[in-house]
């Protein structure tokens, strides 16, 4: 497929895990065991397994995500960037500043970016506040047009879960890409609707469910104090006190053996999966080492799940459609 005037798999890495710690105020919002050089390593492990586009944010470890990929993209021409602005970050610190929204910002915090990035020009910029009114929004999205024309941008998008925001804005000149949530647990048909009728990209974060279709986590397991998934800021609670929700362990039992299908791990059957509802989908699972990567780039030999499958996992969870859209 072609992203960006570029050819790449329908795939690529999240890389709000490799960025490490962050916090607003005293509430941890990045991953425990993060690790520079395993995070390199593993960058060049996705290039070499055919994964060519990286999902970052400014605010992803307060910068630090952006560097790394600088250095593990040099002389990797046929890498694609995706990120984030919209959160303000201190490097310094590692704190981040919500509802940095000021129009004014968009500029300053892209040459930030491509600071950091070493770009002279970055593919995708989005906009990372997910329920931003729309009234608020489209100043930002005329300052990210004034990037694109000035070179510094090849196209931007909102990440967000809000299907009418995204219809709002969608015919914008230099508008790409929607970043939202979806996965087997949770599934999005009103925004994919849109997306698909404004032939817009479709990036999908949490397609792992924060890891809980890794299948690495049982009933008991306790995570690192410091990992976002320990505290009590989840928007959908995959875990609670700092171990897996037996609701969604619950449902992941019950789909376990449909999802590896034909040999597929659970993570190939979770990516198969968001590929049978729209072969455009590009899941982005985040990554913080090789033999994840690796395992994540496997499904790419798989493909989508046979619809037969797929009948019988919905029908399985359950999706409830009727119900409102939120933040996810």
């Amino acid at each position: 497929m072609t992203f960006s005037d570029t050819g790449i798999q329908p795939l690529g890495m999240g890389c709000w895990p490799i960025g490490g710690a962050m916090y607003a105020g005293d509430a941890s919002l990045g991953y425990s065991h993060a690790d520079d050089g395993e995070a390199i390593r593993t960058i060049h492990a996705a290039l070499d397994h055919g994964i060519s586009l990286f999902d970052t944010a400014a605010a992803y470890g307060a910068g630090h995500s952006e560097r790394l990929l600088a250095q593990a993209l040099k002389h990797r021409p046929e890498a694609v960037v995706v990120t984030k602005i919209g959160i303000a970050v201190d490097e310094d610190t590692r704190q981040l500043t919500f509802g940095d929204t000021d129009p004014a910002r968009v500029l300053p915090a892209i040459d930030d970016c491509l600071r950091r990035l070493e770009r002279g020009c970055i593919d995708l910029v989005l906009l990372h506040d997910n329920k931003l009114p729309v009234a608020a929004a489209e100043p930002i999205f005329e300052e990210m047009e004034k990037a694109r024309l000035a070179g510094k941008i090849k196209g931007f998008g909102w990440s967000t879960d809000f299907s009418d925001s995204v219809a709002a804005v969608a015919t914008r000149p230099g508008f790409e890409a929607v970043e939202h949530a979806m996965n087997v647990f949770v599934d999005a048909p009103r925004v994919q609707q849109v997306v698909q009728a404004h032939k817009l990209a479709a990036l999908i974060r949490s397609p792992l469910a924060m890891g809980m279709l890794t299948g690495k986590y049982e009933a008991g397991t306790t995570l690192q104090s410091g990992d976002i998934r320990a505290g009590s800021n989840l928007v959908i609670d995959y875990f609670k006190d700092a171990q897996p929700n037996p609701y969604f362990l619950e449902k992941l039992d019950a789909v376990r053996a449909l999802l590896t299908t034909d040999g597929r791990s659970l993570v190939q059957g979770a990516i198969g999966w968001l590929w049978a509802k729209d072969s455009a989908n590009i899941p982005i699972p985040g990554a913080r080492t090789v033999a994840q990567i690796e395992g994540i780039a496997g499904a790419l030999a798989f493909g989508a799940l046979p619809s037969g499958v797929m009948t019988e996992i919905d029908g399985l969870i359950g999706h409830d459609l009727t119900v409102p859209e939120q933040e996810l």
